[in-house]
């Protein structure tokens, strides 16, 4: 068998959730009402952002970047699946299937490093607050948007190549919504080694270092709120990162019990819908809780919905 060929297909199939014909507008209709909801809140944030002079600080910076890249994450995925629900097809093509990967590690990737560079954010405010507005000026938060864009990238684009070196033959069933690069991988014909050292190297130190830094960041900020003598005072500090610890245990628990559950069981469909937790799901819910927990949040998208203040 020649290894070598990678041209003997042209498409795979995508299994998706279930394969019953009367779930599928079910599934449709529930997919369709994520996706538009995850579009209208991240952008009402966006524009909320945008519009309000008092939100031009670099923690709401940052949030408008993440509420971008979570609409870009769920447009990678959703849309091809609610095509392949609506016309009862499971096709996608080889140049979609890479196309969607990359474009799929890309926005996960850059929600990863824009959770890590909020920590750090949160952490000067917290820990340097006299020094915050010299620290984090505009040169530095467009420093940390701009390597966290080329980290991705690279990335995205490293794994990608690396896929379209390998020969698919004639199993091309994907049992998942997406093409995701694991699954995708273990359907070659190809010898896989490097792709697995490559992927699981990069993977582990694009995501510890992130995660480090995290938590670094946050135990910093736990030893300053122990020195503040007032409960009140250590309730309003603490305050100013309930939104984003929320948004990071939501992604990366979401994000982990996919692999655990991928870990711990051989069903298909109960991976697939792990899976859609933490990329279709947890971009969803990051608006309202931003927007739900944050005062200012809510007086900018009340000022652009023209409300009350």
């Amino acid at each position: 068998m020649d290894s070598g060929n990678n041209t003997r297909i042209s498409e795979f199939l995508l299994l998706g959730f279930s394969e019953d014909p009367d779930l599928q507008p079910l599934l449709f209709g529930l997919f369709l009402s994520i996706y538009l909801v995850t579009v209208l809140g991240n952008l009402l944030i966006i524009l909320a952002m945008i519009s309000d002079s008092h939100m031009h600080m670099p923690m709401y910076f940052f949030l408008s970047n993440l509420s971008f890249v979570d609409i870009c994450l769920s447009s990678t995925t959703v849309p091809k699946m609610l095509v392949n629900l609506q016309t009862q097809s499971k096709v996608i093509t080889y140049a979609g299937c890479i196309t969607q990967i990359y474009f799929f590690l890309l926005f996960v990737e850059l929600d990863n490093f824009f959770l890590a560079v909020m920590a750090y954010d949160r952490y000067v405010a917290i820990c340097h607050p006299l020094h915050y507005t010299v620290i984090m000026n505009d040169q530095l938060c467009g420093l940390l948007v701009l390597v966290s864009w080329i980290m991705s990238v690279l990335h995205a684009l490293l794994q990608s190549l690396m896929v379209l070196r390998l020969s698919f033959c004639t199993r091309v069933e994907i049992p998942h919504f997406f093409c995701e690069l694991n699954q995708v991988i273990q359907l070659t014909c190809s010898d896989t080694f490097v792709n697995d050292m490559v992927m699981y190297f990069v993977v582990v130190l694009l995501v510890t270092g992130p995660i480090g830094g995290i938590l670094y960041s946050y135990s910093k900020i736990v030893s300053s709120i122990h020195a503040i003598s007032s409960v009140q005072g250590k309730y309003k500090v603490f305050s100013t990162c309930t939104s984003h610890l929320s948004v990071v245990s939501l992604f990366y628990g979401t994000g982990l019990g996919v692999y655990l559950n991928s870990a711990a069981t051989h069903s298909t469909h109960s991976t697939a819908t792990a899976s859609a937790m933490y990329t279709v799901v947890t971009p969803m819910l990051n608006p309202f809780i931003y927007s739900l927990r944050n005062k200012d949040v809510k007086r900018a998208l009340k000022r652009l919905l023209g409300g009350k203040v």
